[in-house]
């Protein structure tokens, strides 16, 4: 278990992060989201030891993270940090013995995950030959390969396409699955809700929502329905506590300023009998993120 007890970082007179606390178990995956500058890189550095907290603590297990610790630490920066002219297979060899891995079994393990990671090219490529998708697997695979038991990522979708994002995902559960405790940031809503046990919001440092990803969005209400329905569009719009429609793919998209608006509009589209899509529900991971955290001051 890592645990954060009132954990503060300054810098000058800016706060970067305040007062966060938080708790990651094994098996358990926490989604840091926030706009750039909220914080989250900053507390990935203080749990790595990269730089020292102004006020609080980080523990492991309830003991201050020692050596040892740092070894079953795995971490995938937002700024990759592969070295350019070596091949593959020395750049994830390297990693590896870093962490206490022996080089026969890094090889035998990185055959393994260029296969299932579906890497394009051989292991004696140099990692400039790369392309970004392949060289983020790559920095994946640095990452994970001594199959640390935390997994700290940082924005670990970018620049990759839906498939490859996909495969990214695929791992992180996995990973989960095998008993890792892992916290990862994105700016991708829907990944973050695919692979969150909980989540963690900040906005200039704080903390704005920290919970389980459903109790968050069952605590804004039910407040957003989508329907296909052939009743117009004013006819809904003139139901009391519709507050809009928008047409959404083949259906609409309505927003309600309360729950119970809903029922009348589901009594206004059944009327006539069969309704195709009725669905009403919280907002979605990104419609709560810009509420809550998008706005101000997005400089680090």
């Amino acid at each position: 278990m890592i645990e954060l007890k009132n954990l503060t970082k300054k810098f000058g007179d800016k706060i970067a992060v305040d007062n966060m606390n938080m708790r990651l178990e094994e098996g358990h995956v926490i989604g840091l989201i926030g706009q750039n500058g909220a914080g989250k890189t900053t507390t990935f550095r203080m749990m790595l030891d990269f730089i020292k907290p102004t006020h609080g603590t980080i523990t492991w297990d309830n003991h201050a993270i020692t050596n040892h610790d740092k070894q079953n630490i795995g971490f995938l920066p937002e700024e990759r940090g592969l070295y350019q002219k070596l091949s593959i297979e020395q750049q994830v060899i390297y990693f590896a013995e870093l962490h206490g891995m022996t080089k026969a079994d890094a090889k035998q393990k990185l055959k393994h995950w260029m296969t299932r990671l579906d890497v394009v090219g051989k292991v004696t490529d140099k990692v400039q030959s790369l392309s970004k998708g392949n060289a983020q697997k790559v920095q994946l695979i640095a990452t994970v390969i001594t199959e640390p038991s935390l997994l700290i990522l940082d924005e670990p979708f970018t620049g990759l396409d839906p498939v490859n994002t996909q495969l990214m995902m695929n791992e992180i559960s996995r990973l989960k699955k095998n008993g890792a405790m892992i916290i990862f940031s994105s700016h991708n809503m829907s990944g973050v809700e695919k692979l969150s046990d909980e989540l963690l919001m900040l906005k200039h440092g704080q903390t704005v929502l920290s919970g389980g990803l459903v109790e968050i969005r069952e605590s804004f209400g039910r407040s957003e329905i989508y329907l296909e329905s052939t009743v117009p569009d004013a006819e809904l719009l003139a139901i009391p506590g519709v507050l809009s429609v928008e047409q959404d793919g083949r259906g609409r998209h309505l927003k309600l300023s309360n729950d119970d608006a809903g029922k009348e509009v589901f009594r206004t589209v059944s009327k006539d009998g069969y309704v195709p899509v009725f669905a009403q529900q919280p907002p979605t991971l990104d419609e709560i993120f810009r509420r809550e955290v998008a706005g101000g001051d997005t400089n680090d």
